[in-house]
């Protein structure tokens, strides 16, 4: 069973910081993907940026040069650094690890979520 943690939500003015982490513990065998997605009220969830295990990264156009993900691979834990933020950055935030194993294949982990909102 695999567990995530996520937390560093919170109300923040536009043009503010914020810095989210999130930490998968218990049964992991090999993640090999991270990522943050964003979901707000009436849209479809959406893939914010995403980091590999070798660490390349990839952003959605609206967040490039403004986010920045990150991670720490011995304590299962990834990050976003969300800078300039702008009130249609407001939603809820969730982080996903995806795991491999020989075995098991692809299973992916999400995490609860957190409220981001942006005050104009």
């Amino acid at each position: 069973q695999v567990q995530v943690v996520e937390s560093g939500g919170g109300l923040v003015q536009a043009g503010g910081s914020l810095r989210l982490s999130c930490a998968a513990s218990g049964n992991i065998i090999s993640i090999i993907n991270m990522g943050w997605h964003r979901q707000a009220p009436g849209n479809r969830r959406e893939l914010v940026a995403s980091i590999t295990s070798g660490g390349s990264t990839n952003y959605a156009d609206a967040v490039k040069g403004r986010f920045t993900i990150s991670k720490d691979n011995a304590r299962n834990t990834v990050y976003l650094q969300m800078n300039s933020l702008k009130p249609e950055d407001t939603a809820v935030y969730y982080c996903s690890f995806r795991e491999y194993g020989h075995y098991s294949g692809v299973r992916d982990y999400w995490s609860q979520g957190t409220q981001v909102t942006v005050s104009s």
